[in-house]
């Protein structure tokens, strides 16, 4: 009886741990989707600036997007770093300087990733959004081919379709997340999936070595905001197909 007594306040902690984690994190996770919200307005925004002409406003612009873009990494390190302290924490009789492991933690990630706000995939498409203005369908000074191909359709989903049913992301009722790989699927076949596969049920995507857990299978806050990005950016494209046929008939 005593040893599950003592066990008490450890669990107790760890549970008030764990909410105080969870809370923060979609706090966390919550500012981080405003942010993106924002990044697409201030792209719609700087696209009417520079058919107006406005140089320095587009300018100025730019300038904020970095700035946003900065904070956003800063808050992508902090939840995840938050997670891994919430995963880990083991309790003890020493006090635990939780300010100082989160710290440490956000100074590895930061190292280990060494991403500058320029090279972020939103920064590019808003670069990529104001040249088109007036260069549409040109390179922009610096690349090849194959970096407007890529950059002119990525966006932060790494599958268009659920490898379980076989539908567009765009188009899945409940879509769902994998914290660790990051791939998208439909929420009640890959929970089957999970289930029936065990013990080591392998993310469904080929060649995709995760394997995955149900508590790790989430529809996270930028999920909605990614899979609309997406669909914007199919519209986009089916639209300026359209263009250019219709160009193409003029021309004959």
């Amino acid at each position: 009886m005593a040893s599950t007594s003592s066990s008490r306040p450890s669990n107790s902690a760890a549970a008030r741990i764990s909410l105080a984690v969870s809370t923060i994190s979609s706090d966390n996770e919550s500012l981080m989707t405003d942010i993106r919200k924002s990044l697409n307005i201030f792209k719609s925004i700087a696209i009417d600036l520079e058919k107006e002409g406005q140089a320095d406003k587009v300018k100025k612009l730019d300038e904020m997007v970095l700035e946003l873009l900065g904070t956003f990494q800063d808050l992508a390190h902090f939840s995840v770093a938050l997670k891994s302290m919430g995963n880990n924490y083991q309790p003890s009789d020493q006090p635990t300087d939780f300010r100082k492991i989160l710290e440490d933690e956000v100074v590895k990630l930061k190292a280990s990733s060494q991403s500058a706000p320029e090279s972020d995939p939103l920064y590019r498409q808003f670069k990529e959004a104001i040249w088109n203005v007036h260069h549409a369908g040109e390179l922009m000074p610096g690349e090849e081919q194959e970096d407007l191909v890529m950059t002119s359709t990525q966006v932060n989903v790494l599958n268009v379709t659920c490898p379980l049913t076989g539908k567009p992301v765009v188009d899945l009722v409940n879509p769902v997340r994998c914290v660790e790989c990051k791939h998208i699927y439909e929420r009640d076949p890959v929970m089957h999936y999970i289930k029936t596969k065990k013990p080591q049920p392998r993310c469904p995507v080929a060649g995709c070595p995760k394997i995955l857990q149900a508590g790790k299978v989430t529809c996270d806050p930028l999920l909605r905001v990614d899979l609309e990005e997406l669909r914007s950016a199919e519209t986009a494209a089916v639209r300026n197909n359209v263009i250019e046929d219709f160009t193409a008939l003029d021309d004959d």
